[in-house]
Formats: C-alpha cells, structure tokens, sequence
C-alpha cells in the first residue's frame, strides 16, 4: 500500500486538510500521515472548516517530522515554502512534491474573512487531494 505524507510548518491548518481529504477519498487505499516542521496544535477553525465538507479531524494530533516519518513514506507533499525549505534530506526512494499553499491562518479584520480564507484554501486542497491520488493509482507520479 502507497504511504503519503502531507507537511507544514505548523501542521495545524493546510497538512491536516490534506491528511483528512487524503484519508476521505482515498477510502482504505492509501496510508495516510501528515507532520509539521514545528508542530503547534490543530487549529479550531481548520477542524470546524473540514466538518463542513463532512470530513471529522477532530481526532487527529499535531506531529513533529522525524527521519523516520521520511524513510516511511512514497510521497511527500510539502504544502508551504517555510517547510520546504526547512525539511530534513529526502530518501532517494520518495517521490518529493510541493505545493505553495498560503496560510489561511493570517490576521484578518474579522472572523468572517477568515473563514472564508480557510474555506478557500480547504477547497483548493481538496482539488489537489483528489488529483494526487488519481495520479498516483493510475501511476502517472
């Protein structure tokens, strides 16, 4: 079974959407994991934000990446360029991917404006999401 790992800075917001649709979609079928170069907690508003596409990460945990995390892994998907640049030396075997996903978690006037930015990024995950794994099954990555 094909093993993906999803990473941020924080692993609070962006990896914990990918973990969670990853895991959605791909029903069984994939071994999914996601860790943070300086893990801070789950967001509440990342948590709340899933549960409206129906998909409950309330209990997953905010993880530190480790060695061992990328020795286990097939694919790696950074989703910042904090860790990207931050991340520890790839094994040769994994097949290393970044996405450039802005944080929804800045300062915003209002709470609606933020919700609306960690809607917009969920959605663009979960786009993303659903193309990885499609292109992985029919082995094109």
């Amino acid at each position: 079974m094909k093993k993906i790992l999803f990473v941020c800075t924080g692993n609070s917001c962006r990896s914990q959407m990918a973990e969670g649709f990853a895991r959605h979609f791909a029903n069984g079928r994939f071994e999914v994991r996601s860790a943070g170069i300086f893990p801070t907690g789950i967001h509440p508003m990342t948590i709340e934000t899933m549960k409206e596409v129906a998909i409950d990460i309330s209990g997953h945990s905010s993880t530190m990446l480790s060695s061992s995390l990328l020795e286990w892994t097939d694919y790696l998907v950074t989703l910042c360029g904090s860790a990207r640049e931050r991340i520890p030396p790839v094994p040769p075997h994994v097949t290393d991917l970044h996405w450039d996903i802005e944080n929804p978690d800045i300062l915003y006037t209002s709470d609606e404006d933020r919700r609306r930015e960690f809607a917009r990024i969920r959605d663009e995950i979960g786009r993303r999401v659903a193309n990885l794994l499609e292109k992985i099954e029919i082995g094109e990555i």
